[in-house]
């Protein structure tokens, strides 16, 4: 989950970066939060997208088959 405080912290060394430059130590910094950010939203887009159903105009399920084996991936036993 995606927190405030890493924001934050992120959003702090941006403008940092702006205004005067970081040290060497505020850039590897910079570098794993802004990875840890990306992991974060990447699994959020994964779980949201692993909840899923697509169904046509007639009611039939038609989730495509990469998504459905997502699905089993993320949650094998409700599937």
């Amino acid at each position: 989950m995606l927190t405030d405080d890493l924001i934050k912290r992120i959003n702090e060394l941006a403008r940092k970066s702006k205004a005067e430059g970081l040290t060497s130590e505020e850039l590897e910094e910079q570098k794993v939060l802004r990875q840890e950010y990306i992991q974060k939203f990447k699994q959020g887009v994964i779980n949201t997208i692993s909840t899923i159903k697509i169904v046509d105009k007639d009611g039939e399920d038609v989730t495509p088959i990469k998504l459905k084996k997502l699905k089993e991936e993320q949650n094998p036993k409700f599937n």
